[in-house]
């Protein structure tokens, strides 16, 4: 079968032919609807060296962490599984027996370090192929739901659920305001999601228009980046702040940004990696202020996320690439020119 697989650090991925993989006990095989490109695969094709980065992702693997798929076989001891339906595939995959795996948080797997992989597409082979073999507990049913929109789900839609939950306190009740900083492919979900989930004003920034105009089409207010951001912000609060902000790009300027503005008693969460730092001050931040971060989420809240989809509350915006065209995908990531999100569909819309 066709594969995108990661070989060497440094190095742009290339498309090849890769044995079909059979399941193990345990495991399903899926005929993968849709892939997600994601810049974390990026960072592991591109960033990640021998001395930098996890172990569990050296190459080679194939890639592909946001994955679904029409169950197409059944390994030794799997039950309640038709082949034929379609899943949304949770990736991360811990030891499946310590207290966070137990819960349904591998991403916080206490065996972590021992492990061979991190998740399926991320040290282990993914979905970016016409084939993925994984565990059926990290199955999530996606009923009749279009499976190929709904790949990125996993973890554009899942990382931003999961940091919006965590800070559903600070924004229950009346006039209440979020801040979404970075309107890629997370943002634009979180967009959605906190409309959906809240009753918060939700105010949204970029240096990008036309992700704001997507933003504003979701009921977002608006704020371009620049001169006058941080100011034009607390003015939509009244000068109070934002009660809950989420920082979708992580660099030094957005985080700085994010408690710029936040409220006394606010909570921000940093949920991009680009390494960025804060130089905290007593005095400079406003009192009790949460600053924290997250990673990926629960399969417990997949399954929420998928629920929000199957509502038509939650849309991703994809652009659909065939499996030949896949690299082209990755290209036009790193070059910033995608509006929503890439996703590979191997066998076309339809799964034929």
């Amino acid at each position: 079968m066709k594969a995108v697989v990661f070989d060497q650090y440094k190095t742009t991925p290339t498309l090849k032919d890769v044995e079909k993989p059979t399941p193990g006990p345990g495991e399903v095989l899926l005929k993968v609807a849709g892939a997600g490109a994601c810049h974390s695969d990026v960072a592991v094709y591109r960033d990640f060296d021998e001395s930098f980065g996890p172990a569990q992702l050296k190459p080679s693997f194939v890639l592909g962490h946001e994955n679904s798929g029409w169950a197409e076989a059944l390994g030794e001891g799997v039950e309640g599984i038709t082949v034929g339906d379609a899943f949304l595939v949770y990736g991360p995959m811990g030891c499946g027996h310590c207290r966070a795996c137990s819960r349904g948080q591998d991403t916080y797997c206490e065996n972590a370090a021992t492990m061979p992989h991190l998740a399926a597409g991320l040290g282990r082979d993914g979905g970016m192929a016409e084939y993925v073999s994984v565990p059926a507990r990290n199955l999530v049913p996606l009923g009749d739901a279009d499976p190929v929109a709904a790949a990125p789900l996993s973890d554009a839609g899942l990382t931003p659920y999961h940091a919006i939950k965590k800070s559903l306190p600070v924004l229950a009740g009346g006039g209440k305001f979020a801040l979404v900083i970075g309107l890629g492919g997370l943002g634009q979900i979180a967009v959605q999601i906190l409309t959906a989930l809240t009753g918060a004003t939700v105010i949204a920034t970029d240096t990008k228009q036309d992700a704001m105009e997507r933003a504003a089409a979701n009921g977002a207010v608006t704020v371009p980046g620049g001169d006058g951001q941080s100011e034009a912000i607390r003015e939509l609060t009244g000068g109070k702040g934002v009660d809950a902000v989420f920082d979708f790009v992580g660099a030094t300027p957005t985080i700085a940004l994010a408690m710029g503005v936040v409220a006394l008693r606010g909570r921000v969460t940093v949920v991009g990696i680009a390494n960025g730092t804060f130089e905290w001050n007593f005095y400079a931040v406003p009192y009790e202020v949460e600053l924290t971060s997250t990673y990926w989420g629960t399969i417990e809240e997949l399954h929420e996320v998928v629920d929000l989809y199957r509502a038509g509350q939650v849309t991703p915006d994809v652009t659909v690439y065939s499996l030949d065209d896949a690299l082209e995908a990755y290209r036009a990531l790193e070059a910033g020119e995608l509006s929503g999100r890439a996703v590979v569909a191997p066998h076309g819309a339809t799964g034929v």
